[in-house]
């Protein structure tokens, strides 16, 4: 390990700071840029502020857990949960955005650490799919071949020509931003995620009634949108943006309340995933919307 700190140091060209409150985090300086170096592009290191840690350390993932990131994109708050996670238990990523869950899924797969991960374009408010191997017993007799022929294979990153066409469709209708209507997509599985080999229209069943409370995640992380105005780093940039754009993404009282909404729906079906005596976080890095009624 003091090898590769060394190696990476002089890489870099500067002293990584070990962060005392986070193991395994280490500080550079801010003008450092880490994407153009071999550490970051063979997948030694990624980048990912201190505070979003903090979230995923307060979560105490352990072996064998099952987990939910329902704010999953842009990903490196997924791939230290994945890291942490290890080689037991699953990861399931939830994001609105089919383009910055696809981000996730290259981060995953650079960092080789997608192979218990599966991620889905959802709305994070209405999203009711539990985890796979928690629900066996449920689905005993379902794994194997239905009528159809209609099971998940290992995953590629080949399109079969419905799945093109399909898409195809989608766009010619226009953008879709609101998923509330639509079903999950899952863009991407692991081998090991527990898909492999089971019927699709099992793993798509929304869970019912109380089912999460025995069935359900044992960690939950909502991480929601937000004005990010407690984060100094955000609002330095104002400084460049200027007083329209801070008005229009922080002071306006519309955009608050619905940010404040959405904060509110998220937390609630978090919740709702949870299994009993499991754990949810609840972080953003805001003030203005700091409040539940």
């Amino acid at each position: 390990m003091e090898s590769q700190i060394t190696e990476i140091e002089s890489e870099l060209k500067c002293v990584l700071e070990k962060v005392s409150w986070l193991p395994g985090f280490y500080a550079i300086p801010p003008e450092i840029q880490i994407a153009g170096s071999k550490a970051y592009q063979q997948g030694k290191i990624y980048g990912i502020d201190a505070a979003s840690g903090a979230a995923i350390l307060a979560l105490d993932v352990r072996p064998g857990d099952h987990v939910l990131d329902l704010c999953a994109a842009p990903g490196a708050k997924l791939c230290m949960l994945a890291d942490t996670l290890g080689t037991t238990g699953s990861l399931t990523g939830v994001d609105v955005a089919k383009h910055r869950l696809a981000a996730c899924r290259t981060m995953l797969q650079k960092y080789c650490l997608g192979d218990r991960t599966r991620l889905f374009v959802a709305d994070g408010t209405l999203f009711s799919i539990l985890p796979v191997n928690s629900r066996m017993q449920r689905m005993e007799g379902s794994i194997g071949v239905e009528e159809n022929g209609s099971t998940f294979p290992e995953w590629t990153s080949r399109r079969s020509w419905k799945d093109r066409q399909k898409t195809k469709k989608a766009n010619a209708n226009g953008p879709q931003h609101l998923l509330a209507t639509l079903e999950p997509e899952l863009i991407y599985y692991g081998k090991h995620s527990g898909l492999v080999g089971l019927c699709k229209s099992d793993v798509f069943c929304p869970s019912v009634d109380n089912e999460a409370c025995t069935s359900g995640y044992d960690k939950v992380l909502v991480d929601a949108e937000c004005t990010h105005d407690g984060s100094i780093k955000h609002i330095q940039k104002f400084e460049f943006w200027g007083w329209k754009t801070l008005d229009r993404r922080i002071l306006d009282a519309g955009r608050t309340e619905n940010l404040l909404q959405l904060q509110l729906h998220l937390l609630t079906n978090g919740f709702k995933l949870l299994k009993t005596g499991g754990s949810l976080v609840y972080s953003t890095c805001r003030f203005a919307e700091d409040r539940f009624g």
